[in-house]
């Protein structure tokens, strides 16, 4: 799993009109190539009378499944700027489609490759831009009088936190980034002078809007 990537949010869809043809930028983000394909016949059929329906989408760690489609325009002039504008802007696990109703005005292989670039812009300005960073579940359990001080070095640590439970004891679900884990590990097991029952749960990804520090 990675620790960190760039992606976008959620589906997000965006009109924009040049020379009378309209372009509606679809993005979604997708964990296979499956998925980006299901999204891409999906929105065919939605948008079953447009001129157009032309995408592309990047789906791995290493971005190893890479596909673009012009569907019908001049090669190389909308499948390939929406691919450029995925990978210029670091996103992966992504799919996007941009959908032209043709308005009767040609715009020359320059002007369709700006149109789908801005397309394709818009769409992930709609979908919005997220990062996925990878958390460890870390769960401590301490007794009572240790909470108001590890409660505070976590905070002054700013360490992201889940739920507490209180029964005799106290629980308190931390999530370190997966990189930290063993050192967060480490300087707990000190801070509470080793009476801590510390245990890992699941790696997962949060989502910021900008990375942490």
């Amino acid at each position: 799993m990675l620790a960190q990537y760039k992606t976008v949010k959620q589906y997000g869809a965006k009109e924009i009109v040049i020379k009378k043809s309209r372009f509606i930028g679809h993005a979604k983000p997708v964990q296979s190539e499956e998925e980006a394909l299901q999204f891409v016949e999906a929105i065919r059929k939605e948008h079953w009378s447009a001129t157009h329906n032309c995408w592309a989408y990047v789906v791995g760690e290493r971005d190893e499944y890479q596909k673009q489609s012009d569907d019908g325009e001049p090669s190389g002039t909308a499948g390939k700027p929406i691919l450029e504008v995925i990978k210029n802007q670091g996103l992966k696990n992504v799919a996007i489609v941009v959908t032209r109703y043709f308005g009767g005005i040609m715009l020359g292989a320059g002007g369709l490759i700006r149109a789908y670039t801005d397309g394709a812009v818009a769409a992930i300005e709609a979908g919005g831009p997220v990062y996925k960073v990878l958390h460890q579940e870390v769960y401590v359990e301490i007794d009572y009088h240790w909470l108001g001080k590890v409660e505070n070095e976590l905070h002054m640590k700013g360490i992201v936190r889940g739920e507490s439970n209180f029964t005799d004891k106290v629980s308190l679900l931390c999530l370190p980034l997966l990189e930290q884990t063993d050192s967060f590990v480490d300087w707990m097991t000190d801070l509470t002078q080793g009476q801590a029952a510390i245990s890992k749960g699941e790696a997962l990804y949060r989502e910021y809007d900008e990375l942490p520090d």
